[in-house]
């Protein structure tokens, strides 16, 4: 992702007032956190906050306390963004008050902008740790020529499978979205299918989309600009329209429901196309141990790129937190240094080390399930490298989600992908339209 510059984001609307995300919520809607004088370290001894959805995090931070007596740091367990986190978080916000720390996905990075809800971390030595951590990351939380967060975890992907499965039809691993085609079409034949297409979560869709080179929105000098129909994502609605219409792929479940768990440990389901973090939820497959291996994930052509991202979040510092300098060191540590990452894996389960100097102490060793495969060092980290570098994240994304969603519902109904596309595309700008930003459809 390009960074955008200071004034594409304050034309964009970006740091302006609440428009409507928090409608009558003074606090973080009027104030301009970044033109307040930055706090200094504190002097003596503090305590500083973190909410966050991971479980177990408080034995993390232990860890850290034990070693710095002097900045303490209570976890405090907040249901996911989707599930109610949010909503929590821009309360608090909006009275005033909030932790020091909070956990943010990458995407949703740009809705608190909106509501100056996040302290640009430039302004505190951001940019001394900056090359711990993935460029590619640290570009998705770089805007405006400040640092709204720092990455804790994501998700590169890849696929997951069954080379039993695979071998009823005598198929070796796809190695193109072509070529898995191709297998799975063979694999009906034998009522199996080689994958699902979650219809009610665009997320997966907007995954592949990316792989394939898209890019959906860019911030210019007078808004933005959306491409949601552009060659790389009709390309990959295509592609999905043709499997779905010829059964090649399941909708009636998603992945890691209680019917996929039915379809994979009876051999009916042949692989996943998910993140690296699915592995701890395919062990879950009843009898599935020595069953399962990874590979790379299929690719779109040479346009494309080798992997993409599904899911990641980031330790962000809230607006009005009196210790920003101390939350940014404690964020650096718990995502970057070797005792955090291997604590946060261990207690918490947490996702793909943002920094590609270190993956983890248990995720360097072969796996007895994955058939004693050493699938992280080999396959997810080289595509955590293989990114697509454009994508950038939008104001209003969980939205933007849940209109592709809805649209992606109506394929039973003989709606294509293509077409739902098309329409929640202008549905997206209406949006960013009533919320009082300046939005327009590229240029042909």
């Amino acid at each position: 992702m390009t960074p955008l510059t200071r004034r594409q984001i304050m034309r964009a609307g970006l740091g302006a007032a609440a428009l409507g995300l928090l409608s009558g919520c003074a606090t973080p809607g009027t104030r301009t956190v970044n033109a307040a004088p930055v706090i200094p370290p504190a002097g003596g001894n503090v305590t500083i906050e973190y909410w966050s959805w991971l479980k177990d995090l408080q034995p993390v931070a232990d860890i850290w306390n034990a070693a710095n007596p002097n900045v303490q740091v209570k976890t405090v367990w907040i249901p996911s963004g989707n599930s109610g986190g949010y909503p929590k978080l821009y309360s608090a916000l909006a009275a005033g008050g909030g932790p020091d720390l909070a956990q943010v996905e990458f995407g949703v990075i740009p809705s608190f902008m909106m509501v100056n809800g996040l302290v640009d971390l430039s302004r505190y030595g951001a940019a001394e740790f900056a090359g711990r951590y993935d460029k590619t990351l640290w570009n998705q939380v770089s805007y405006a020529g400040g640092v709204y967060g720092i990455p804790q975890d994501s998700g590169p992907m890849a696929l997951f499978y069954q080379p039993a499965v695979l071998g009823k039809v005598g198929a070796a691993v796809p190695a193109t979205w072509d070529e898995w085609a191709g297998v799975a079409t063979e694999l009906r034949k034998t009522k199996t299918y080689m994958d699902c297409f979650p219809l009610a979560d665009a997320s997966f869709f907007t995954a592949l989309a990316s792989q394939a080179g898209a890019r959906w929105f860019r911030a210019e000098e007078d808004g933005w600009v959306v491409n949601m129909t552009d060659d790389a994502t009709m390309k990959v609605a295509r592609f999905f329209d043709n499997a779905i219409d010829k059964d090649l792929v399941q909708t009636g479940f998603g992945a890691y429901s209680p019917g996929w768990f039915a379809a994979a440990g009876s051999g009916g389901i042949a692989s996943l196309t998910s993140a690296s973090w699915g592995d701890a939820l395919i062990e879950g497959v009843q009898g599935g141990a020595g069953k399962w291996k990874v590979a790379k994930m299929p690719v779109w052509g040479s346009s494309g790129y080798g992997s993409s991202y599904l899911g990641g979040s980031t330790a962000a510092v809230l607006a009005n937190s009196k210790h920003p300098r101390e939350a940014l060191e404690f964020a650096a540590w718990l995502t970057s240094s070797h005792a955090g990452v291997d604590a946060e894996i261990k207690n918490c389960g947490i996702g793909w080390s943002p920094s590609p100097g270190f993956i983890g102490t248990t995720r360097q060793k072969p796996s007895a399930f994955f058939s004693g495969q050493n699938y992280n060092e080999e396959i997810f980290a080289p595509a955590a490298t293989e990114q697509n570098p454009q994508w950038s994240w939008w104001p209003s994304q969980q939205q933007s989600f849940n209109i592709l969603s809805d649209g992606f519902r109506k394929k039973a109904s003989g709606t294509t992908l293509v077409d739902s596309i098309a329409m929640a595309e202008q549905q997206i700008m209406t949006v960013f339209k009533n919320s009082g930003l300046n939005i327009r459809k590229e240029s042909a």
